[in-house]
């Protein structure tokens, strides 16, 4: 059974190449994808999260709100008694703000530059099919 992944674009960020870059490396890689677009807020991701029965859900900004969004979403999966679903992040993500959304409940968070195939093992490794 594939790892049932959501991708999402939290905020008001406009630029999703590289949630879209990212969505169809997981998907080459044996993943089935959901990709929910554009200007979504933490409240729709996490509904699409359990609408769409999700093992893992990677966030995407680059707007510079990661610090709020990225813990809302966390937050709305466990008050959903869904604190299961596995919550990885990237973008434009200062190294310094990392150890505190990894406190906050994300998996992982991957930077600019960062191989694909670091992401999809990653995925592979830590993301359990239910």
């Amino acid at each position: 059974m594939p790892r049932r992944i959501l991708i999402a674009k939290p905020g008001l960020d406009g630029h999703d190449r590289g949630a879209k870059v990212i969505a169809r490396a997981l998907r080459d890689a044996g993943n089935e994808v959901i990709y929910t677009g554009l200007h979504q807020t933490p409240g729709q991701i996490v509904e699409a999260a359990s609408q769409e029965d999700v093992d893992a859900i990677g966030l995407s900004v680059l707007s510079g709100a990661h610090n709020t969004l990225f813990p809302k979403v966390v937050e709305l999966l466990r008050a959903r008694d869904m604190a299961d679903v596995l919550v990885f992040g990237g973008g434009i993500i200062p190294e310094t703000d990392i150890p505190g959304l990894k406190e906050a409940g994300l998996a992982e968070v991957f930077t600019p530059g960062t191989p694909l195939t670091t992401i999809t093992d990653w995925v592979e490794t830590n993301v359990q099919a239910h």
